[in-house]
């Protein structure tokens, strides 16, 4: 995630963390959404795209994508 996304996630974290930093969240990309949990690091918060989504939207390694996530609370 970008710098000012993630420190907008950092701002509510201590109030959806289960732990580790890891955040639950809901994430879209394009037409596929799914569960997942977000973890910090070094600053920033990464997002785990699965193989699946990867296929079915088509994605490479250095694509650039817009993310809808939703933090589940």
């Amino acid at each position: 995630m970008p710098e000012t996304e993630s420190r907008e996630i950092e701002d509510v974290a201590s109030l959806v963390t289960y732990g580790w930093g890891a955040i639950p969240a809901t994430v879209r990309i394009g037409e596929t959404a799914w569960t997942t949990s977000l973890f910090p690091r070094n600053g920033r918060y990464l997002v785990p795209l699965k193989d699946a989504v990867r296929k079915v939207e088509d994605l490479a390694l250095g694509h650039t994508v817009d993310v809808e996530l939703i933090i589940q609370l």
